[in-house]
Formats: C-alpha cells, structure tokens, sequence
C-alpha cells in the first residue's frame, strides 16, 4: 500500500510543528503558506530596488525557489526574515549592477495612496525618484533602514558589509537627497 506525500508528512510531523518545521519536512501546504506570508515584503523591497513590477516578480520567485531548496537550512522564523532580506537585497544588487543601470531614474511605478498624516505627495513621489538614482548598495541601505525599518547593524549583517560602510552609505545618501529635494521647498 503506498501513501500519499501529504500522508506521509503528516505521520511524521508532530502534532502543533510550526509551518516552517513542517516545510521543512515535505508539507507543500506549509511551504505555500510561508510564501503567503513573506511574499509581499519579498516583492515589495525587490520592486523598491528594481523599479520594475516584472524584474520584481521574477526576482521574488528566483527568491522562494531558492529557499524551497535550501529550507533544510533554516532555523527559525526571524532567520528566515533574515535570509529572505539577505537574499532579495544581493540578488537584486546583482541585477542592477549586471543591468548597468544602477543610476538610471525610475517611472512612476503606481499612485501612492493620499497620505492620511497630511504629508507632502510631490516630496514623497520625488523621494522614491531619488531613492531609484542612488548606486545599487547606498540603494539597499536606504531601503533596509527605512522600508525595512532595519537598524544599520542589522543592515551590515543582511548585505555583509562593515557597519561604518553601512553608516557611511546612510549618511551620504540622506545628504544627497536632502540636497537635491531642497529646490522643491524653494520661493521664487
């Protein structure tokens, strides 16, 4: 008599595992419920990076395919955050790089929603253009720290640089958009 994947998995998987340790051992479902989770901070700081809805797509499932492969590797929900961080920063670090792009400015990708705190739309839209002209790495950094709410050690360890690189790439990069959204707050 030969049981089904599901069977199997669920004779040997203890009553009340985390979705993460049943994908870890075989359980489809669990898997796809993992991606159901994560999949929108994985496409969301990938579309932040990229600047392409399409380029971001095919990203994300390069991202969870690998991780389908490597789950074995996993230790727990926050390393998976973790790797997940990791994984779509470097990956779409080498994208851009690869692309020679790294600079170009982005379109407006969608409308933003109003803000409801009474903020600046045009300072906002113009912020994302900016982000989307910063070098691949400074970009990361940038997206990690505000996007990701990351603190800069945590940034050091998802994109392996030393954290004064990391503090560094902050520092010029907040300079550099200060700078150029200064002329929208000018009075002629």
């Amino acid at each position: 008599m030969r049981l089904s994947q599901r069977a199997l998995v669920e004779t040997t998987v203890p009553e009340g595992a985390s979705e993460l340790d049943r994908a870890r051992r075989g359980d489809l479902d669990a898997f796809a419920g993992l991606i159901r989770t994560h999949q929108s901070g994985v496409y969301g700081l990938a579309l932040r990076m990229l600047g392409s809805p399409e380029e971001a797509q095919e990203l994300a499932q390069d991202v969870f395919l690998q991780l389908h492969a490597g789950l074995a590797r996993i230790e727990s929900a926050d390393h998976l955050r973790f790797w997940l961080r990791r994984t779509v920063s470097h990956r779409a670090i080498d994208r851009l790089r690869r692309r020679k792009q790294a600079t170009a400015r982005a379109e407006v990708l969608y409308e933003e929603p109003a803000m409801e705190d009474g903020g600046d739309l045009l300072l906002e839209r113009r912020l994302r253009e900016l982000v989307m002209e910063l070098p691949a790495a400074p970009r990361a950094v940038v997206l990690l720290r505000y996007q990701e709410d990351l603190d800069p050690t945590e940034i050091a360890r998802v994109l392996s640089l030393p954290l004064n690189t990391v503090k560094s790439h902050l520092k010029r990069s907040l300079a550099l958009l200060r700078q150029r959204c200064e002329p929208i707050y000018e009075v002629e």
